[in-house]
């Protein structure tokens, strides 16, 4: 899957999308600290833009260096490349000390982790008792009925290359192990919703299409999702401008917890 993640990320760059403000004050309500975020699985650091506008810093990592080399300079930003597994004492010794970050993020990704593994991490590295865990995914775009449903099509033909996985984003995240307590004035830890919206012509919408670790995993394999007919019926729906901008709506799915006590 890393491998797909190397080959793709020109696509992740240009075509999957930022996420709102709501989100992020959101987030940023539950931790009484400002001082250090970690972004993990950054991609090319559409989060990591966001948290460094209320953090006083942000690490950012991902183990993939294509993705990396897209992301947005910030000076408060220091973009890691790790690799695929790290034990405590690099993590500690390479991304942040034991009790130091305030919030772990993570966006689109977390789904892909080994959790157990992970959730160690996480852990040993938040504030005692009030760091702040956030993951979220966001779901298949929506523009409109008829465009939507060619989508919902093409997402289901894609069925045998899907990892996984991915049933935990196609049910919003309700279905994943999340060990951790509510934070400060939430009854549960989610999902709660929100959305993000991007304007894309018709070659943008492609291009996000083309984004999908299940249409590079069929490519490879022969099988083109976006032909001839497919992409003219898409144009058509689309208003018959390829050029038309339109608003894609991206619902996002967010899980936040601290530490149980």
């Amino acid at each position: 899957m890393a491998d797909l993640f190397h080959k793709q990320a020109k696509n992740y760059a240009e075509a999957r999308p930022s996420y709102p403000d709501e989100l992020f004050c959101f987030i940023a309500s539950k931790t009484p600290g400002h001082e250090l975020a970690w972004d993990v699985g950054t991609g090319s650091g559409q989060a990591a833009v966001f948290l460094a506008n209320i953090y006083k810093r942000v690490v950012a990592t991902d183990t993939s260096k294509e993705q990396l080399s897209y992301a947005t300079k910030r000076p408060n930003i220091d973009y890691r490349h790790t690799p695929s597994t790290l034990s405590l004492d690099d993590l500690h010794h390479h991304v942040a000390a034991p009790s130091t970050v305030n919030l772990v993020t993570v966006a689109q990704a977390l789904h892909w982790f080994d959790l157990a593994a992970f959730y160690d991490k996480v852990n040993s590295v938040l504030t005692k008792p009030d760091g702040v865990f956030a993951a979220w995914c966001y779901t298949l775009p929506r523009v409109d009925p008829e465009v939507d449903s060619v989508l919902d099509r093409l997402y289901g033909e894609l069925g045998p290359f899907w990892s996984p996985e991915r049933h935990m984003v196609e049910d919003e995240y309700r279905s994943l192990w999340f060990p951790f307590d509510p934070v400060e004035g939430e009854s549960h830890t989610g999902p709660f919703q929100f959305v993000t919206k991007l304007p894309m012509d018709l070659e943008a919408y492609q291009t996000y299409i083309r984004s999908w670790s299940a249409y590079q995993t069929a490519k490879e394999k022969g099988v083109e999702l976006l032909t001839d007919g497919i992409v003219g019926e898409l144009e058509k729906l689309w208003g018959g401008d390829a050029k038309l901008v339109k608003v894609v709506r991206f619902p996002i799915f967010l899980k936040i917890g601290r530490m149980k006590n």
